[in-house]
C-alpha cells in the first residue's frame, strides 16, 4: 500500500499533458507590425463632436467644409423627382402653366378682370415664383422626416436638408422661367431695365423659403401634425398673395394695406412680376417683406439649430 500512494503522488506532481506551459514569445515581425499599426492609429486626427447648449446660429465654416455634399443632395432631389417620369424636367413647366389656363378661363372671361397686360401673361408672372415658393415649403417641411435613414446613421450638417430640397425648387424655377421668356415674346411685352433686378428678387424668395421651410422641417420632426396642417396653409397663402390677381386697392382701411407686405410673399412676388413685365415696384412692400424673410431666416435657423441635436433619437 505505502508503495502505490508513493506512485500516485508522484504521478501527481509530475508535469503531465494537462500542465500548464508558459507562453510562447511574439514573433519579432510579428510584433513590430502590431507596434507600426498602433502608431499609425495615434497619429490619426480625433474628431470629437459634443452638443453644445444654447442657442446658436449656422456654423458657416462647418457648411463651407460639407459645400460638396449640399450639392449632390440638390442633384439627388431633381434626378429623384423626375426619374422614370416621360416628360421628365418639363413638369416644372407644365405646373404653373397649366394653372395659368384654369385661371385665365375663370377670371380673365367669366369674371372679366381687367389688367394692364394680358392676363395669361400676367397670371404666369405671378404663378411661376408662387409655385417655387409653394413647392419649396411643402418639399422642406417634410424633408428631415424623409431622410430618416441618414440622419441617424451618419454626421452631417443636419441643415443641408432642407437646404437640399429648397435648392432643387430653384432648378425648377430656372427652367420654368425660359418659358415666361417665350410667353413675353409671344404677346410682344418687351422687358425692360427693371429686369435686371429679377435675380436679386429670385434671391429675396428664397431667403423667404428658406426661412419658412427650415423651421416646418423642424417642428415636423417633433410635431407630425405638419405634413397635414402645411399643404393646407399654402392653400390659404395663395389667396392671401398677389399672384393671380394685382395688389387689393379697396381695402378696409389704410392700416390694413400697410400689414399685408407682412406677409413675405406679397411684396416679393408681386415686385418679381413687376420687374419681369417692366411694372411700377412697389418699394414700400417690397422692404417690409424682405425685412420679415430675413427674421424668418434668422429665426428658422435658430430654432433648427436647437433642436437638431435631438433629432436622430425623436425621428
Amino acid at each position: 500500500m505505502d508503495s502505490v500512494t508513493d506512485t500516485v503522488e508522484s504521478s501527481l506532481e509530475a508535469p503531465g499533458p494537462l500542465a500548464t506551459e508558459a507562453p510562447r514569445p511574439v514573433d519579432a515581425p510579428h510584433a513590430s507590425a502590431v507596434n507600426a499599426a498602433a502608431t499609425d492609429d495615434a497619429d490619426l486626427p480625433v474628431t470629437v463632436i459634443e452638443r453644445r447648449p444654447g442657442w446658436k446660429f449656422v456654423d458657416l465654416g462647418e457648411l463651407w467644409r460639407y459645400r460638396e455634399l449640399l450639392y449632390f443632395l440638390i442633384w439627388r432631389d431633381v434626378k429623384v423627382r423626375y426619374k422614370q417620369t416621360i416628360l421628365g424636367a418639363a413638369w416644372a413647366i407644365l405646373q404653373p402653366l397649366a394653372t395659368m389656363v384654369v385661371f385665365s378661363i375663370f377670371f380673365s372671361r367669366l369674371a372679366g378682370v381687367a389688367t394692364d397686360i394680358p392676363y395669361p401673361l400676367f397670371a404666369f408672372a405671378g404663378l411661376l415664383p408662387w409655385t417655387f415658393f409653394s413647392n419649396a415649403i411643402s418639399q422642406a417641411g417634410g424633408s428631415v422626416v424623409g431622410n430618416q435613414n441618414l440622419v441617424t446613421k451618419v454626421y452631417f450638417p443636419r441643415l443641408f436638408i432642407p437646404l437640399g430640397a429648397i435648392g432643387a425648387g430653384v432648378v425648377d424655377l430656372a427652367i420654368a422661367f425660359g418659358m415666361l421668356l417665350v410667353l413675353m415674346v409671344y404677346y410682344g411685352v418687351a422687358p425692360g431695365v427693371s429686369m435686371l433686378l429679377v435675380p436679386l428678387l429670385a434671391l429675396g424668395l428664397v431667403v423667404a423659403t428658406l426661412g419658412v421651410g427650415v423651421m416646418l422641417a423642424a417642428l415636423t420632426v417633433a410635431y407630425r401634425d405638419f405634413r397635414y396642417v402645411v399643404p393646407f396653409a399654402v392653400q390659404l397663402w395663395m389667396f392671401a398673395t398677389p399672384c393671380i390677381y394685382m395688389q387689393p386697392e379697396l381695402v378696409l382701411s389704410e392700416r390694413t394695406n400697410a400689414l399685408l407686405p407682412l406677409n413675405p410673399a406679397f411684396g416679393l412676388i408681386l415686385n418679381f412680376r413687376a420687374a419681369t413685365l417692366n411694372q411700377p415696384l412697389d418699394w414700400y412692400a417690397l422692404g417690409i417683406s424682405l425685412a420679415v424673410s430675413f427674421a424668418l431666416l434668422v429665426l428658422g435657423c435658430l430654432y433648427f439649430r436647437r433642436v437638431e441635436a435631438t433629432f436622430a433619437d425623436i425621428i
